[in-house]
């Protein structure tokens, strides 16, 4: 007998509640209110099969992915993770499938300290909501209007994977699964320990999901100021190895999926800033400076202006 939707939550989604006052389960959650004096961060994602993960995506990726790119969102504003819900329309109940997507999602929600608080089921093409909370404190939010002029620009980890994954699954030639480049699509690791420990060192972040250079875009947008970036410092995923100058620049500066974060910092914070690699396990380079100019700019080593696509995805483009 194919399960009915409270079957279905309380078989792969009802769990103890941990933090939460009262979890899945009732008309709504009870969540204690932040104390201390921090804010609650609020974060929604939605993923749409075909749009944001393929069809025949491992179920275990598609549940890890979709709390991955809420939690890089609360990374990007420093704040602690603490729960989320979960909104899902299933074209039918596929009982293997909910047990891989609900293993790979509360893997990461462990991992993080985060829980499924409560949500929503119901029939139509699969899609994937997620509203993820978290606390920080507010004078310490990395927010995207608090850049300031001549701060160090920085990035986590390295660029470009993702979206030579992405590039690969278009063109009909899927990389197998284990391949590094697939991993870093499928299962993107939010910086959220680094988020953390950014609140007391960095100005200003954003979370790359749309492209390095436009999500540094909407960063200078808010902040009033233009950047330039030192395409050779810039760190490009070792899977690009094989692809042209013009491919890396235009995957690792444009492609999206990355969901590293983007932060700005004064200069004297360089020293505390490079430590973190030894105590987190999370690379980070300094790849340009903010500028009172507005406007992006990318050199060369030479410090000749290149002229990269700047648009990075857009989903009505």
């Amino acid at each position: 007998m194919a399960l009915g939707e409270f079957e279905l939550i309380r078989r792969f989604f009802e769990r103890p509640a941990r933090r939460a006052l009262l979890g899945v389960g009732d008309d709504c959650a009870l969540l204690a209110a932040p104390t201390g004096g921090r804010a609650l961060a609020v974060t929604t994602d939605m993923l749409v099969c075909g749009r944001h993960f393929l069809a025949d995506a491992p179920a275990e990726t598609v549940g890890h992915k979709a709390l991955a790119v809420n939690l890089s969102d609360l990374a990007a504003m420093g704040a602690a993770p603490v729960g989320f819900t979960l909104a899902v329309a299933l074209p039918e109940v596929d009982e293997q499938w909910l047990a891989g997507f609900a293993a790979g999602m509360f893997a990461l929600a462990d991992e993080t300290g985060c829980e499924l608080l409560g949500g929503d089921t119901t029939r139509g093409p699969l899609t994937l909501s997620i509203t993820a909370f978290g606390e920080v404190p507010p004078e310490r939010a990395l927010r995207r209007d608090r850049a300031l002029a001549e701060d160090d620009l920085w990035v986590s980890g390295a660029l470009g994977g993702a979206a030579l994954a992405v590039r690969e699954a278009l063109a009909g030639r899927m990389l197998p699964i284990g391949h590094p480049a697939r991993i870093r699509m499928e299962r993107p690791h939010p910086r959220v320990s680094l988020g953390l420990a950014l609140r007391p060192l960095a100005c200003a972040a954003i979370d790359i999901s749309d492209g390095l250079l436009a999500d540094l875009g909407h960063l200078c947008e808010r902040s009033g100021l233009g950047a330039e970036i030192n395409w050779p410092s810039v760190p490009v995923d070792a899977t690009l190895a094989g692809c042209t100058v013009t491919e890396r620049q235009r995957l690792a500066l444009a492609g999206g999926d990355d969901y590293e974060l983007l932060f700005t910092a004064r200069a004297s914070q360089r020293h505390a800033i490079e430590a973190l690699p030894l105590r987190l396990g999370v690379p980070v380079t300094r790849i340009g400076r903010m500028s009172a100019k507005v406007g992006l700019r990318v050199t060369d080593g030479a410090g000749r202006l290149l002229e990269p696509d700047q648009r990075g995805f857009d989903h009505f483009r």
